[in-house]
């Protein structure tokens, strides 16, 4: 059986190299002189927080962006691609996170989109497409049926036939973005055949994920990004994980000691037992006191905004129960919550917190109409001014008035627009996701103190955050998850470092120590 790992002529080649690449967009720097090189015949993993900068290195790579410096080779010749099909062309093909298939046509199909045989005038020629996608999938060792409709197969099956679909390019360089993170074990385990076999054919596969028990067991090594930089390359088999995470997560906190209250006496606010949706919430429970913030740390796709949405009744839970004050709920809507005291900050605050395209006072009120609303259902506009006027200048809201429309303040007023809608609401339960995200650093440390200081107010925070120093510098409690599970729950504070965190982030079962209470 050929080695998987590469030969020593192979390791003197190089399919791809990628040198001192830089990226900018408006006002982010998103890549400083990155470096990147891939053999044929290995799996290279790219590792690194969320916003490392992994994934754009990798547009760039599959010609989704282009560069704005560096050097790019790709089988020893400089590249540019300007589009995807130009790397395809090249023998670059990607497998995104998100399958890009199309459920009511068939795996072949779906693998020669755009490049179906032809018969005469131009007819579909049915029988040689199936057997090309036969071909491959022989090819592969998969006994996948090509005619099967893709919406009928399982997830495992649909990311099989995103590989054939790449390989039907005569991909020699893959890209797996993420790849196992709607698989179970079983179909992991599949997918690793699959891997192993392309390595054999000389194939190089970049891996992206966030699942450190996969690097000892699919990767020859790892490149570590962060902040947009080249952080250094290992071998997976001599590095400890504990070394990849210190990499991952190595800068200094920007922030103060957080300062732990003494909430021993304090009344509980919100308990949540078993929740359960699917794959994304598995028997999740927690409790948070009021004048507490729990921060909620994780990867992408751990399911902390899933968790989040069901609280608030924005998506349907299966089973488990949601306690308000001592008292349970049945939430089965936004409205539900909202009438229980609980707000949701969204992290897509444009689309879910805003009517951008209306003024500041509209957006603090819409939540609260009836408080301005008398019998005939005329609005009380003098109180809504004098209202609204308040809490521009209780949370600093900077805005030439009360009538400028949202879309032209900056994101960090923006944010504070919304925080001001719950807060009018009488919301004393609020969850915050992803609060500071496209906000500047002077912006965020003015959110920071707004959240302190509506705790000191009593209220109970929730905050939702991929930035381990902000969840760090914020939070009481930690509680952290991995695949749909609470994994454990940490002290805020010195006691906790970023590797504790990032080692119950890439547990996929939960922490054998008990889950931390409230304090």
């Amino acid at each position: 059986m050929p080695s998987p790992h590469p030969t020593k002529a192979q390791a003197h080649t190089r399919l791809v190299e990628m040198k001192g690449i830089e990226k900018r967009f408006p006002g982010v720097h998103a890549l400083k002189n990155v470096h990147f090189d891939l053999r044929p015949g290995e799996v290279h993993a790219l590792m690194g927080e969320n916003g490392a900068g992994k994934s754009t290195l990798m547009k760039i790579l599959s010609g989704v962006y282009s560069k704005d410096g560096g050097t790019v080779l790709v089988q020893g010749l400089e590249a540019n691609p300007q589009g995807p099909r130009e790397a395809q062309d090249l023998g670059v093909g990607i497998i995104h996170q998100e399958l890009s298939l199309m459920n009511d046509l068939t795996a072949a199909q779906n693998i020669f989109i755009g490049r179906e045989p032809r018969l005469s005038f131009g007819r579909l020629n049915e029988k040689a497409l199936n057997a090309q996608a036969e071909a491959i999938f022989f090819s592969m060792n998969l006994a996948l049926d090509p005619k099967e409709s893709v919406g009928n197969m399982t997830i495992a099956k649909q990311q099989m036939v995103e590989i054939a679909k790449a390989l039907s390019y005569r991909s020699k360089i893959l890209i797996m973005d993420e790849p196992t993170a709607a698989l179970n074990d079983k179909e992991i385990a599949e997918l690793f055949v699959i891997i192993r076999r392309l390595k054999e054919e000389g194939v190089g596969i970049i891996y992206i994920s966030h699942k450190m028990d996969e690097l000892k067991q699919i990767a020859d090594r790892v490149t570590i990004m962060r902040d947009g930089e080249y952080v250094g390359t290992v071998e997976a088999a001599d590095t400890p994980i504990s070394k990849i995470i210190a990499m991952m997560v190595g800068r200094e906190l920007e922030s103060e000691e957080v300062q732990i209250p003494d909430l021993s006496k304090a009344e509980m606010a919100l308990e949540v037992k078993d929740l359960n949706r699917g794959k994304e919430i598995r028997d999740v429970s927690f409790s948070i006191k009021k004048g507490e913030i729990l921060g909620f740390a994780g990867l992408m796709g751990a399911g902390r905004t899933e968790v989040a949405r069901a609280i608030f009744g924005a998506d349907p839970l299966e089973s488990g129960t949601i306690t308000v004050h001592g008292k349970a709920c049945s939430i089965a809507s936004p409205s539900d919550a909202v009438a229980n005291g609980i707000g949701y900050l969204s992290e897509d605050r444009k689309h879910f917190g805003l009517a951008t395209g209306m003024d500041v006072r509209a957006n603090v009120v819409m939540a609260s109409l009836a408080k301005f609303t008398d019998q005939l259902g005329r609005l009380d506009e003098d109180q809504m001014q004098e209202i609204t006027k308040d809490y521009i200048r209780q949370l600093d809201i900077r805005t030439p008035s009360d009538t400028q429309e949202v879309r032209l303040l900056s994101g960090g007023n923006q944010q504070k627009v919304v925080i001001a809608k719950w807060l009018l609401r009488d919301c004393d339960i609020l969850i915050f996701d992803e609060p500071t995200r496209g906000i500047d650093v002077g912006a965020k440390s003015e959110i920071y103190k707004l959240l302190n200081s509506l705790a000191e107010q009593g209220r109970a925070i929730i905050v939702i955050s991929s930035e381990l120093p902000e969840v760090m510098r914020l939070s009481h409690r930690i509680a952290v998850m991995c695949e749909g599970r609470l994994t454990g729950i940490l002290p805020g504070g010195s006691k906790t470092t970023q590797e504790d965190i990032m080692h119950l982030a890439t547990m996929r079962e939960a922490a054998m120590q008990p889950v931390g209470e409230a304090p």
